[in-house]
């Protein structure tokens, strides 16, 4: 079985810094780490390999400095890493990297199942897996909790729901985003860390991947950031201890006053 795991290198929380001009991420320069939801993805990965045999890829988008988020996977149990850089990719939104990941998938070609996480800390749409299986036109289920099977060229898969989780079969090749629920991802052993240092990183830009300069990068992506911001911290509120009915009314009288 051949997997490709998508993953995205973020800032770390506590290190986000804001481009007053542009009003995107600086990324350049600020401690980033794999996102954690991707660590998911990349642990599923490696477990489906321990079992059907086969090879992981993982991909991912941004500077050269992603190289190092590339090779903590390869410590994970990740056989292959590509690095998709280029300044021509900076700003896009989730449709244009959405079809840059897809349009690279499909030079790599053979492969049976797309693995991400269920979305990125420092965006939070969850929109790109589902992007790139639309690109694609494969099958694509969203926040997986558990792989039951896979044979016959089919996958049978629980998706998480509020009330539970629904049980669905899809054809192969399919695209998966997986939510923590999943998993617990391994710690990187010695050998792999040994295997990550000496791993070819492949590189490709725009003109590997036959890209148009207008479907990528700001140029694009339909959707701009106007503005990001950190929101201001509120930290009022009141408390009661009083009987279920006089807290009721007081809920109420509070919910009036706000005009809900």
């Amino acid at each position: 079985m051949n997997i490709i795991v998508c993953i995205k290198q973020v800032p770390d929380t506590t290190e986000i810094k804001i481009d007053p001009q542009t009003n995107t991420l600086i990324r350049e320069g600020v401690e980033s780490i794999i996102n954690p939801f991707d660590l998911y993805a990349v642990e599923e990965a490696v477990r489906l390999k321990e079992q059907f045999g086969g090879k992981i890829t993982a991909i991912s988008m941004g500077p050269p400095q992603v190289e190092k988020a590339l090779r903590e996977t390869v410590a994970m149990g990740v056989d292959e890493i590509v690095l998709l850089s280029d300044r021509r990719f900076a700003g896009s939104d989730t449709w244009a990297t959405s079809l840059t990941l897809a349009e690279t998938i499909k030079k790599i070609g053979d492969y049976d199942l797309l693995l991400f996480g269920q979305q990125a800390i420092d965006g939070d749409t969850a929109q790109v897996g589902a992007g790139v299986a639309a690109h694609l036109q494969i099958p694509q289920v969203c926040f997986v909790k558990h792989i039951e099977s896979i044979e016959n060229e089919k996958i049978t898969i629980q998706r998480l729901m509020e009330d539970g989780y629904d049980r669905l079969q899809v054809s192969l090749p399919a695209a998966i985003t997986v939510v923590k629920e999943i998993n617990t991802p391994r710690l990187p052993s010695l050998r792999g860390k040994r295997n990550a240092k000496k791993t070819l990183l492949q590189v490709k830009n725009a003109d590997d991947l036959d890209l148009n300069e207008n479907d990528i990068g700001l140029n694009g992506s339909p959707t701009q950031v106007v503005k990001i911001f950190s929101p201001d911290i509120h930290k009022n509120g009141e408390k009661y201890e009083l009987p279920p009915e006089e807290l009721i009314e007081i809920f109420y009288n509070k919910l009036k006053e706000l005009g809900t």
